[in-house]
């Protein structure tokens, strides 16, 4: 077999929560947790792209998930190196061909709805042509409430300090479900796209997975699981139309409200294998 190129990275992860003193409403002082919250501007071939806000709890893994959700990148084996610097505050990434429409794809930005800004470049629209969702794809009931009770019991930044959100991607094979990733960041769009750069890293295909995430299941999130190649996405919370109207479109299942053994399923109902309930 062919070795398989990664491209060099740092390992220049954050602390993800600090200690502060707080005061109660009875004037008593204590000690808490809160998250972290730094901005990282990237660089792409020194061309500055665009500065997020993040826990830096996976910043590499941000890095390059974000330019490929961008198309920025066209193949991980044109970068040759992200560095992360937080002494700067910075992400320089090197690539081994620069992209010649670079200019012409950071010249459209779309800033889309939900916490941390999530951005879009270029003609976002244009992406959903290309995505090919697996047509036999199916997840059952069981699945589905192992998924939820999983999130619910997995140690969590959240559970610790607030202020985060969380994305997972769990892969079910024959009713057996593995949590195969787990990312918190102060933005929804954070975590899918270090969630990305993982799965870009490990050459994961989406085809037997799930992606969950805490937070709404907006244009942009359906999007992004589309582009992994993900066929099921799953949130605590709900859905906004532009969402439900493009799973339609490229054929993502969506499951909203999920929480214990209750779901609602907003979209792809034919891939849901419901539990028969006892006459």
């Amino acid at each position: 077999m062919p070795e398989i190129y990664f491209p060099h990275l740092t390992n220049n992860a954050l602390p993800v929560t600090h200690e502060v003193e707080v005061m109660d409403e009875k004037g008593r002082k204590q000690t808490i947790s809160i998250p972290g919250e730094r901005s990282l501007t990237i660089y792409l071939d020194k061309k500055e792209i665009v500065t997020l806000m993040t826990l830096g709890a996976a910043p590499e893994a941000l890095v390059l998930g974000y330019l490929k959700n961008q198309n920025l990148i066209d193949t991980i084996e044109n970068i040759e190196s992200i560095q992360v610097d937080w002494e700067t505050d910075s992400a320089a990434v090197k690539t081994i061909v620069k992209k010649n429409d670079i200019e012409a794809l950071t010249s459209k930005r779309v800033v889309t709805s939900g916490c941390g800004q999530g951005t879009m470049f270029g003609e976002f629209m244009a992406d959903l042509d290309r995505i090919q969702l697996p047509t036999d794809a199916r997840l059952n009931q069981v699945a589905i409430n192992q998924i939820i009770e999983k999130i619910r019991q997995h140690p969590s930044i959240y559970k610790q300090a607030g202020s985060v959100h969380a994305c997972a991607v769990f892969e079910v094979i024959d009713n057996n479900v593995e949590l195969l990733y787990f990312i918190e960041d102060v933005g929804r769009h954070n975590a899918v796209d270090a969630i990305t750069g993982l799965m870009w890293l490990d050459r994961k295909d989406g085809r037997n997975l799930v992606f969950y995430t805490t937070g709404r299941l907006t244009s942009e999130m359906v999007i992004k699981g589309g582009q992994m190649g993900i066929p099921f996405l799953m949130t605590r919370s709900g859905a906004t139309q532009m969402g439900l109207e493009l799973a339609k479109k490229i054929n993502l299942t969506l499951l909203a409200r999920c929480s214990g053994t209750h779901f609602l399923i907003y979209e792809g109902q034919s891939r849901i294998q419901l539990q028969q309930e006892n006459p």
